[in-house]
């Protein structure tokens, strides 16, 4: 039976690697391995539980019969819903960080970006649209952020080839910019929930190798680009009930909704709670500024067409199923003991955390950067010394802010922009932009690796 299993959660990762060939939906795949993952491993409860829970399910008895109807109580209650936690927490943030962006959008918070992007000049152009990118996915999740500034972008750039362009340098900037907070990447927000790693700590360990991975790759799609860039005069999209706010109005929702997220770190130091209550705290606070702001219209019917909303909610929610169902697969997988099996090979055999953070990244480039990131980060629980034993200098590497984590995370969110099809951002590009991956490879994926490469040069040298 865990043969099967571990064969369920291969062939999903084959599915999700090549959606673009099978047109299979990644999130249906992950969706379908954990939910049939689990049904098998309830069904042969008994046998894995006396395997890997042997003791505890003993006490859990206390003394009463060990029925079939029993295992699977201890399964429900015990195993399943730790698992059910975890993806849930991730899929609740990711929740709230997407009503945030829509309140803001709808309101019209980012629309003074278009208007300091108009310029001729196609430089200054790819880098304000990167550069904002960047800072915006770093505290959004990559996927809204990539969806709503490629938006923006094709409402500006007339020109196909250059659409190609300037949208690359989106994905990577957002790729490279969510992969820099705990807040920006799902694979960082699900290193932070385990306690694997402290916000501060993980954003300066990747600040410099971000940079340098976001930076040089745009530098070189820049030398594609002509001097000149034709720019279309934009009409601002009626939103209706939510065009009457002035300036003043839309900066203090912005503060609200970005310099709230910004105090969610804060907010889990002092409480311990889980993040996403903070994410809920944060949206609660900016809902109510829309409602007082918003308060004269709001008994006005008005039927709007928001086209950006509704992709943001479509692909989110996508995302959002893609979590959870992963979380879930991989979670099954781990109980069986496959996974713990091929976590000592791997210590037995390479023994360095660099080696597995190049193969992590190249698994990323064809597969999903989330999904090879979590399939590396289950093969090892944070450290904690004098409950797992004396740390040595390889095991010291899985403590909490240790290496590992930050390589895994850095390597997984560069590697999927290599090939374009490594991340769901990079997927939203190619079905936009109709963008072909023998394209994107011989013009984007090079110089996504050459920076790749040369950030976690400086990330081996300052760790």
């Amino acid at each position: 039976m865990t043969l099967l299993i571990v064969a369920i959660l291969l062939i999903s990762f084959l599915l999700i690697a090549t959606e673009t060939v099978t047109k299979m939906n990644k999130a249906a795949v992950a969706i379908f391995a954990g939910t049939v993952g689990w049904v098998l491993y309830i069904c042969w409860g008994t046998d894995f539980v006396m395997s890997q829970h042997g003791d505890e399910y003993v006490n859990w008895l206390n003394g009463a019969v060990a029925t079939s109807s029993a295992v699977k109580h201890y399964i429900a209650e015990n195993i399943f819903l730790k698992y059910v936690g975890r993806a849930a927490e991730v899929v609740l943030f990711l929740l709230s960080t997407m009503t945030i962006v829509e309140i803001l959008n709808n309101n019209g918070c980012f629309d003074f970006l278009a208007r300091w992007m108009r310029t001729r000049s196609s430089q200054r152009f790819l880098w304000m649209l990167s550069a904002f990118t960047f800072i915006i996915s770093a505290n959004l999740d990559n996927l809204t952020t990539t969806v709503m500034m490629l938006t923006m972008m094709r409402s500006m750039v007339s020109n196909r080839r250059q659409r190609m362009i300037y949208g690359s340098a989106v994905v990577l900037a957002a790729n490279t910019g969510g992969a820099l907070t705990v807040i920006g990447d799902t694979s960082g927000l699900v290193l932070w929930n385990i306690g694997a790693v402290t916000a501060s700590n993980f954003s300066f360990s990747l600040l410099a190798p971000c940079l340098i991975a976001w930076a040089l790759p745009t530098y070189l799609l820049g030398r594609m680009l002509p001097s000149r860039l034709d720019i279309e005069s934009m009409v601002m999209p009626y939103r209706g009930d939510d065009t009457n706010l002035n300036l003043w109005q839309r900066l203090l929702m912005l503060l609200v909704g970005i310099g709230g997220l910004w105090f969610i770190p804060t907010f889990h130091s002092i409480t311990k709670l889980s993040p996403f209550l903070g994410a809920l705290c944060v949206l609660s606070v900016l809902w109510i500024v829309n409602e007082i702001f918003n308060r004269k219209l709001n008994d006005v019917d008005k039927m709007t067409q928001r086209r950006i909303p509704r992709v943001l909610q479509y692909g989110v929610i996508q995302m959002m199923l893609f979590v959870m169902g992963l979380m879930l697969a991989i979670g099954v997988v781990q109980e069986t003991g496959a996974i713990r099996w091929l976590s000592h090979l791997c210590d037995e055999h390479i023994h360095d955390v660099w080696i597995m953070g190049v193969i992590a990244g190249a698994f990323s480039s064809v597969l999903d950067s989330f999904a090879s990131a979590m399939s590396f980060f289950s093969f090892h629980d944070v450290w904690i010394p004098g409950v797992h034993g004396v740390a040595d200098a390889y095991n010291s590497s899985f403590m909490e802010n240790g290496i590992y984590w930050k390589v895994i995370a850095y390597a997984t969110a560069v590697g999927g922009n290599v090939l374009c099809i490594g991340s769901m951002s990079g997927l939203a590009l190619m079905k936009m932009e109709r963008i072909h991956v023998g394209w994107y490879l011989r013009h984007v994926g090079w110089k996504v690796l050459l920076g790749a490469v040369a950030g976690l040069v400086v990330l081996w040298a300052f760790s």
